[in-house]
Order: C-alpha cells, then structure tokens, then sequence
C-alpha cells in the first residue's frame, strides 16, 4: 500500500516509468490473468442535461448533432453484438431524461435475453432508479467521479453536486452492482496531489472497474484553449492503480489512442485487461463527441472488432469468453 505522499512522488517521478509499467503487468498477469474481455459498447443518445465544462455533449453545445436512438434499435444493436461472440454489452449515454426507469428497464430485460452480462453508464439516477435497473437484470454501473477534489469538481460541474455523485457511488455498491468509477488525468488546475486522493479514493472503496483517461479538450467546450493531458501521466495513474488494486478490471480507454496510435496496446501492456469496441454504426459514432479526434469512428462493426483482436493476438494475450466479473 502506497502512501499518498509515495503516490506523487512516482506521478512526478519520470526516471522509473518502465519498470512501474512492468509491475502493473506482472500484478495483472498474476491476478486477472492474460486474458482480455471486450465488452460491446452502445452509445445510445447524446443528449444530455448537464454542463461539464469538458464535454462535448454538455447541452450548452449547439454545434453538435444530437441524436437518440429508439428503444427497438438499442435491443437488435445489442442482439447484433451477441450474435457476434460479446459476453458483455455496455449501454452509455448522456442524461438523457427521455430514457425513463421504465423505458430502461425494459431495454435492460430484451438484452438481457441473450444471455449477456449488462452494464449501464448513463450518469446520476435515483436510488429507486438504480434499484429497478438492477431488479430487470443489470450487473454493472460505471459513473466517474472524474476528480475527487470537491473545489475542482464544482469548477467543472456546474449545476452539479459533488457529494450527490458520491452518493450514487455508495447507492450502487448498496444494490449490489459491479460499480465502477474512474478519473480524468490532465484537468486544468488539478494537482498531482488530487491525482493522489483519486487513487485512493479508488482504493479505499474497492470498486470493481476503474476507467482512466487523459482529459482531451473539446473546441465547442469552455476548456476549449487548455492543453491537453499528458497521456504517459494518464498510464501512471492507471498502473498505480492495478498494483493497488491487484484482481479488478480496467479498460484501455479510447481516449488513451486519441493521444498515442499505440494506446490501447500499450494501456493492455501497462495494467489493462478489458477493451469495449463500439458496435453502433458509424452514422452514430461521430455524433458521440465527448471529446473530438475519437478513433475508429468512421469503422464499421465487424472491422473495428477483428483489428483489436488482432492487436490483442499480437502481444500473445487471448480473449476471454466468460462474463468478465471480477474475481475477487
């Protein structure tokens, strides 16, 4: 266990880098093994309520092309997926209020006839909510907090509460959800000792899924002339947390190719174990612009699919054919 003045003297540290990348390997090796999950993701709506300062969906874009896609569809893109070998199926979006608790749920229960693990990133919802998401079948919520710093996070967040997102944090772990939470590394004005406290954040409540991303300004957004972040830090962060968190899952989040060609692999390379290809069609794909530059978003389906398994196979790691739960 690191402390966390260990934690920032290795995030400031560049002189060791290889050998932590290294031993994030080996710690994932050992304990989640070397097989990948990829788990098939949805992006269902881009319309959202909120204003994040970061994001491209914010609903103070009036750039963007919004779009929402109904309920019939969600279901066959799902089925398409599983007919396609996914064990998992990841439903995001925006907050979008058009999709109520029961619009969701019944989208949960025609998915999860087809014999898939579930999981829903679709923000901040009601307790009650998030209990009939998991009574209809859901298995997994992911919700980033994204910073911990609460000054940081109400400067980002307007309209937003900080402590009503930790909230919802505690709420999915109460119903039994694989919850997982994750941060941005390269905020304007975050501290490394912020970075820091998200690790241990991480840690302290034992999620099962940690997602790590380098923050990537967007040009409708008001962060618009910040740089952006710095993706090896962004590896840092995530190796940090495989070591301290030994047997969950992480994805090799697209934003870390957005930086690098080589990120995702690397990011697999580094502590990384789950990879989630879009499988919405790419009429869709470029309309999802939480942050601009998104790879493989011209791509169809299938070919998006067999290059990361192909990227998977080269390094000598395998894809896994079970549900991906984590293995306590």
């Amino acid at each position: 266990m690191f402390t966390k003045k260990e934690i920032i003297e290795i995030l400031k540290d560049d002189t060791q880098n290889e050998q932590l990348f290294e031993y994030a390997d080996i710690v994932r090796k050992n304990h989640v093994g070397d097989e990948i999950h990829l788990r098939g993701l949805i992006e269902f709506s881009n319309i959202c309520r909120c204003t994040c300062f970061y994001c491209g969906l914010r609903c103070e874009n009036k750039i963007i092309e919004r779009y929402r896609i109904n309920p019939d569809e969600i279901i066959q893109y799902a089925k398409n997926a599983a007919d396609r070998g996914y064990k998992t199926i990841v439903l995001q979006s925006g907050e979008d209020s058009f999709f109520t608790r029961e619009k969701i749920c019944k989208i949960i229960k025609e998915i999860k006839k087809n014999n898939v693990a579930l999981t829903l990133s679709i923000g901040e919802r009601t307790l009650d909510d998030l209990k009939a998401f998991k009574d209809a079948g859901a298995d997994r919520y992911l919700l980033r907090i994204e910073t911990t710093d609460e000054n940081l996070y109400k400067s980002l967040h307007p309209n937003m509460d900080f402590k009503n997102r930790i909230s919802c944090l505690y709420n999915l772990q109460k119903l039994g959800y694989e919850t997982g939470s994750g941060c941005l590394v390269g905020l304007p004005n975050q501290a490394m000792k912020s970075l820091a406290d998200d690790i241990l954040f991480f840690k302290e409540n034992n999620f099962d899924m940690i997602g790590i991303g380098p923050f990537i300004s967007h040009p409708d957004t008001p962060l618009k002339n910040a740089p952006n972040g710095n993706f090896i830090l962004s590896l840092k962060v995530m190796a940090l947390v495989r070591i301290l968190m030994k047997d969950i899952n992480i994805p090799a989040t697209t934003a870390m190719e957005t930086l690098n060609p080589q990120g995702r692999i690397i990011a697999l390379q580094s502590g990384a174990n789950v990879v989630m290809p879009n499988v919405t069609t790419s009429k869709y794909r470029k309309k999802y612009e939480i942050y601009p530059n998104k790879i493989c978003i011209n791509e169809e389906t299938d070919k998006c699919t067999n290059c990361i398994k192909n990227k998977i196979h080269a390094i000598g790691r395998t894809i896994s054919n079970d549900y991906g739960f984590r293995k306590r």
